[in-house]
């Protein structure tokens, strides 16, 4: 497996920004792709090591595009996460002024976080979405749009300067990225984890998303993330994807998705990984007996009364 890593690109993304944080990155080639997709598929086939994507931001939840990739084809893996606080700059060609501003560009996962500012300060621009924000700046610098809402440190990349900085519609916006590689191993338990899998129901019926959830929430589990995504098979036709605070070797984790796995049509496990806000998951009341001792301790307890010894 060549040792680098793929990531949204071109160079001057919030993602390249994000991925250089992670200390490995600075022992792998970084190689920029056009597309989630594209990064994506380069793993599966063999082409780098692991994928650097964004999955989640603070403001409109998942980022579908990477969420579908994972949902369908070659099963990946999630092995870390990184938290990126986002704010834009409005980049354009040298001399350009707010009122010749006609066209703006940029990644569809950034127009609700500027949509205010754009309201009140350019309300008859046409917005035009791009496959980043870098791509967004490079398609000003070649001329296609008049400006392009990206990271201030993109300007210099591509000849632009900052017209407006510290645009934001939310303060302390922040944008999730996830490291993905083929499946294998997952890392040790840290105390601070996160396990994300897609749970297809058997079939659509009352409370059967109730009864998903109740696999996690009799065991005292936290969800961090619950998101729908269509199968394709039709109106009305959902698989749902969900984080939840834990590793699969904690053992409430471990019985949550055995019993998920029972009830589901198909359960695709996408990993257990470091959290990035380094927070320990807890077990909520009122679930008494959902620590790991005690599903510990009910096991012991069954394998004695199968062996005569209770």
């Amino acid at each position: 497996m060549p040792a680098s890593y793929a990531y949204l690109g071109p160079e001057g993304t919030f993602t390249e920004v994000a991925l250089r944080t992670l200390p490995e990155a600075a022992t792998r080639e970084l190689i920029p792709y056009v597309s989630v997709q594209s990064a994506l598929d380069a793993v599966r086939a063999g082409e780098a090591e692991a994928a650097f994507v964004p999955i989640e931001n603070s403001v409109e939840g998942g980022i579908t595009t990477t969420l579908d990739e994972l949902v369908a084809g070659t099963p990946l893996m999630i092995y870390r996460e990184v938290l990126l606080s986002i704010t834009f700059a409005l980049l354009v060609r040298p001399g350009t002024k707010l009122s010749d501003i006609k066209t703006v560009t940029a990644h569809p996962a950034a127009q609700p976080q500027v949509r205010n500012w754009l309201r009140t300060h350019l309300p008859d621009a046409l917005w035009e979405s791009a496959a980043s924000n870098a791509d967004g700046a490079r398609l000003v610098q070649e001329g296609r749009y008049d400006a392009a809402f990206a990271g201030e440190f993109a300007a210099a990349r591509y000849g632009l300067e900052p017209l407006e900085t510290g645009i934001h519609d939310a303060e302390n916006a922040q944008t999730r990225f996830v490291l993905v590689g083929r499946p294998a191993r997952p890392a040790a338990p840290t105390g601070a984890d996160k396990t994300s899998v897609v749970l297809w129901q058997r079939d659509d019926h009352p409370g059967g998303l109730r009864d998903l959830l109740g696999e996690f929430a009799t065991r005292g589990i936290n969800l961090m993330l619950l998101q729908s995504r269509p199968t394709g098979a039709g109106i009305g036709n959902y698989c749902f994807c969900v984080d939840a605070e834990g590793h699969i070797s904690d053992r409430r984790m471990a019985e949550a998705l055995m019993g998920l796995k029972r009830i589901c049509l198909q359960v695709r496990y996408l990993g257990s990984y470091p959290r990035a806000d380094v927070q320990p998951g807890e077990v909520r009341p009122p679930f008494p007996g959902t620590s790991d001792e005690e599903f510990v301790g009910a096991a012991d307890w069954v394998a004695r009364c199968q062996d005569g010894r209770f």
